[in-house]
């Protein structure tokens, strides 16, 4: 098998941040008392589920910390990733972008309070990253959907205000020609990509809870890859555990069948600084080293 390699990486890291109104915030707080503790992390998933949002991974994260870090930030502390397959490929249709947003990420964590939260991508940030118009209906009903699941989840919550700031809207992206050599297929290239890629990013860190593959008309293939690195989002969840709407993060390849190019891209892990108003050095420090990472591996796969 051969691989051409033609790539170029599409983000600028953010100099810094802006503040945004509140109908601008990249992300979004859904909250209530929950003192009687009535209301979990597998009860969400339910009702995720109950709406039509499918819930593929919802990983207790304070069991993983506390083994790996002998401590924990929250009362609870989950993250979650959930899909809607229907309208994913209505979007496809026209936005490959979709893909790194796919699939949807959520954090579900009780506070000193005992409010559960649930955090999640707000419209406008599905929109930011993806360059999807906020408008295109098919968006707007995704955004519905998971506002829908938010209020069977959790009866009686409330969107808390959030006035964060903003990073420039992010993503890293590669380009790459797959050159098919002796009866070689590109759902065979493909695979072999992906062995390769996995093998890079275990040992340095980096987990995939969860692939999907999309069938559609208009590509040979379209994949995307759940992302998690523990040592950024452990240190990033401490003061900021609204988190979860950015983590796991979300990689796509997809080739067009009318185009030779395959497409690679995710959103920038820098944007957490920015969206996510970390101030913290270190943390600061561990999402760079993040991106540093990720960014590293693939530009050596296209060596």
């Amino acid at each position: 098998m051969k691989k051409i390699f033609k790539i170029f990486t599409g983000v600028i890291l953010a100099l810094g941040a802006s503040l945004c109104s509140a109908s601008e915030q990249s992300l979004q707080i859904f909250s209530v008392e929950n003192s009687n503790g009535a209301i979990n992390a597998k009860t969400v998933q339910k009702a995720f589920g109950d709406v039509g949002l499918k819930v593929d991974v919802n990983n207790d994260m304070n069991s993983i910390f506390s083994k790996r870090y002998d401590n924990v930030h929250h009362k609870s502390y989950n993250l979650a990733i959930f899909t809607n397959d229907k309208l994913l490929k209505k979007l496809m249709n026209e936005y490959p972008s979709v893909g790194i947003i796919t699939p949807l990420t959520m954090s579900i964590y009780v506070d000193a309070k005992d409010n559960i939260n649930v955090s999640t991508l707000s419209l406008y940030g599905m929109s930011r990253i993806t360059k999807i118009p906020a408008t295109n209906p098919d968006l707007v009903a995704y955004s519905k959907l998971v506002d829908a699941a938010l209020h069977k989840a959790l009866p009686n919550g409330k969107y808390l205000s959030v006035n964060h700031g903003t990073s420039e809207a992010l993503v890293t992206e590669f380009t790459t020609e797959f050159a098919l050599e002796d009866g070689d297929t590109y759902e065979e290239l493909k695979e072999s990509f992906k062995e390769e890629f996995e093998a890079e990013i275990s040992p340095v860190g980096f987990l995939v809870p969860k692939s999907y593959t999309f069938e559609h008309d208009d590509y040979d293939f379209f994949d995307t890859y759940s992302i998690i690195r523990f040592n950024a989002i452990y240190p990033v969840s401490k003061n900021h555990p609204e988190a979860g709407a950015y983590a796991p993060f979300s990689v796509v390849m997809y080739k067009k069948k009318d185009d030779d190019t395959v497409y690679i891209a995710y959103p920038s892990i820098e944007n957490w600084i920015g969206d996510l108003d970390i101030k913290e050095e270190a943390t600061i420090k561990a999402v760079r080293q993040t991106q540093d990472k990720f960014q590293n591996i693939l530009s050596e796969l296209a060596e």
